[in-house]
Formats: C-alpha cells, structure tokens, sequence
C-alpha cells in the first residue's frame, strides 16, 4: 500500500499496529524510582544518544562537554588534529578529577587537568605525566582518555555508553535513517537559536508533550490555534503516521487557508520559521514529507529514546529530554535556521524564534502540574486516543529494552 493510499484509506492509525494494543497505559514509569533507574541501565546506557551538532565543532581542537547525569557520567567530544570526531569520559586518570570544565571550547594544545597538570591530546593519548618519575610502573599506554562510541548522522553526533554497542548508528537508526539524503541540514544549521531549561516532570511526559499534536487548539489557542487545525480537520489530526522499528515519524496537515497576522504575513514574506507554514517543494527527501501530501506542513520524528526531531521545507528543530531523575528532566531545544543574508530574513528569523518560545512556554505551563498528579496515584492509568501513536509505541519499545531486547 502506498503511503498517499495509505493516509487515505486507514480508519485508526493503530490499526496498521495491533501488536501495540489500544488500552490504558500506567503511570508507574512516570513516577517510579525503580523503573527509572532500569531505563538508566537499560536504554539510556546501551542505545545511540544525540548530543549535537559538528557544526558545534567545526575545527580541530573544538570541543564540547555533555555531562549526563542519567549516564553518571561527563563526555567530552572533540574534533582531532586530524578531523576526526572521537569522544571521551571526561576524566583525567590520575585520580579522577574532571578533566575540562568548559561547556565548550578551542583546545590549542592539551587537554590540561587542573589539580596535578597530567595532560592529554586531543586524540586521546596521555601526553605529559607531572612530576613522571615520582610514580610507580605506569602504563602510559593504558592511562589515556577512555574512548566512548561516536558516530554522526547527516551531521548529528551520536554517542553510545555501551563500551560494545550491539549495533552501529546506521543500524540503530534502521529504516527511519535511510532516505533523508539531500535535506539540507548542514544549510540550515548556519543559524541556531537554543533554550534549555529543567523541569520537576518525569522525561517522558514532556517528550509526551510534544508527541502529539491534537493538543493545540485548545493548549496554544493564544499562539497557534490554526496553523494546523482548520474547519474540516479542526484538531489538526496528523496526516500520516508510521513506526520504524523502534522510531516513529508524524506528518502535520497546515491550514493554508487562514489569514495571517500582519507581522506573521511580514515573515511568510520573507523568510520562514517552524511556526509560519509555507507551501513545500516537490523535491524534498522520501522520508520528508513521505506521504506527498499536498496539505504537509512539517514531520514529527521520535528517535527513541529523548530525541523528537522537527523537519519542515525551510527549517528543523530539535527537542532533547535528558532525565536527571524519576521526576527532574533537562530540556533542551534547538532551532536551526539558513543563513540570513537580509534584515528582513533575520527579522523573520527572530519572529519565528519569539513565536516558538512563547509556545513552548505553553507547553511547559502543564508539565510540573500533569507530574504532581501523577505522582499522586489519584489514578492508576492514562488514557491515550488514536493521535497519540507515538506516546503508546514509546511505551512499547521501552518496554522491550527492559525486557531485554530491541523494539
């Protein structure tokens, strides 16, 4: 069945997915310490994780530092005098201070710990030993930085905890992964504007915020209340799903018949942000846009586990959600826009960047809130509808991880 066919004919989306079922869902791995500290084991310390761009890092010596609590642990991941993207654990081996305290940076030379001045290359190596001969039969082989997998996707850095990851990014990313060649997120990466922020909410509530999209009329009825929602689809259901593997991806219908503000039509005019639809070109990758829906707007792609990835014709945007405990996350959002070679495409920049925020400031008013809740076990179960697919498959594939196998 073909993917336009598809969309439509299907009466339930989870029809094409029975092996997810269509009951409630619990709520204990929102609230529970236990099943928390199995995700940390048993996802989060054994699958690919994004941690940015190599735009970040575009020259040799360039780094940047991840400290990621749900992996216990700081990375530091730096392009080499070669080129090369290598990653470490951000500890020195002398007595296990944190080697770089930087969030990010140009090392010139070495890596210098700070509390004795062992020092390392950018590749690694253990390359000077204070006070060397003080010590006692030291391996200097052994003593470099230990390496943690890296690998990149169309420009996204990867890591994996997993001293032997089971697969390879390209294997990980399966299916979903294939098919996106020829999008230009290098080009659109030229301009970024970045938010984080931490929340007393489970991760996967808010990741849950923005799996779904039938929310919208009523939570952002001051911002966005039509941008996909229109008389004859007035939730804005989604025009097309489908699951891979253990990723999923969501196309979003725009209503091109509503009248613009004024400042939003200024924008429209020109230039583009993830609020203000445009109609798409006809040479966008297979997997944007897979359905070649004229009334697409922007896709929705959920890589398991913290990862939504948001690609639009013009511009994409990332949501990355690091748990810090059964009931803290770290939120992280990042927009990615083409270089502004006018006033006028920068101010439609800044307006999409404005927009953007005060949406997510909407979608963060409910999160603490829905967790407090949760956490009061006033209810044993949530309910989730056809739109929600992709919060459902979550559970899903998280459940086989902690079971022990892949989704």
């Amino acid at each position: 069945m073909t993917a336009a066919l598809q969309t439509q004919t299907v009466k339930k989306w989870h029809d094409l997915y029975p092996e997810l079922g269509t009951g409630p869902i619990p709520i204990e791995p929102y609230i529970s310490c236990e099943y928390f500290e199995r995700e940390r084991e048993l996802i989060f310390r054994k699958v690919w994780l994004n941690v940015g761009r190599v735009e970040q890092i575009p020259n040799p010596g360039d780094y940047i530092v991840r400290d990621l609590a749900v992996c216990g642990t700081s990375i530091l991941i730096v392009r080499g005098k070669d080129g090369v993207i290598r990653a470490f654990h951000n500890m020195c081996a002398h007595r296990g201070n944190k080697l770089v305290a930087d969030a990010s940076g140009a090392c010139k030379g070495l890596f210098t710990c700070k509390f004795h001045g062992w020092a390392y290359s950018p590749d690694g190596t253990l390359s000077h030993i204070a006070d060397e001969e003080s010590f006692f039969n030291l391996d200097r082989a052994a003593l470099g930085l230990t390496p943690v997998a890296v690998d990149t996707w169309h420009g996204f850095i990867f890591i994996n905890m997993d001293p032997n990851p089971r697969e390879m990014l390209r294997e990980y990313l399966g299916e979903w992964g294939e098919g996106f060649d020829g999008y230009p997120f290098s080009e659109l990466a030229a301009t970024q504007f970045a938010w984080h922020t931490e929340l007393k909410a489970n991760w996967k509530v808010i990741k849950d915020a923005f799996q779904e999209v039938w929310h919208i009329p009523t939570l952002h009825h001051r911002t966005i209340p039509n941008v996909f929602a229109d008389s004859p689809n007035r939730y804005g259901h989604a025009i097309y799903f489908k699951l891979y593997g253990q990723h999923g991806q969501i196309s979003l219908p725009g209503n091109y018949e509503r009248t613009p503000t004024l400042v939003e039509n200024m924008s429209l005019r020109y230039g583009t942000g993830a609020t203000v639809i445009k109609k798409s070109s006809d040479k966008l990758p297979p997997r944007v846009n897979p359905a070649r829906d004229p009334r697409w707007s922007i896709d929705g792609n959920a890589i398991f586990p913290n990862c939504l990835m948001y690609v639009a014709d013009q511009t994409y945007l990332t949501h990355t959600f690091w748990p810090l405990s059964e009931d803290c996350t770290l939120w992280e959002a990042r927009f990615y826009y083409p270089k502004a070679n006018t006033l006028a495409q920068r101010f439609s920049q800044e307006y999409a960047k404005v927009i953007l925020r005060d949406v997510n400031l909407e979608d963060g008013s409910t999160l603490e809130r829905t967790q407090t809740m949760l956490a009061s076990r006033a209810k044993k179960e949530i309910v989730l509808q056809d739109q929600e697919l992709l919060i459902r498959h979550h559970h899903y594939v998280a459940e086989s991880y902690l079971k022990g196998h892949s989704g």
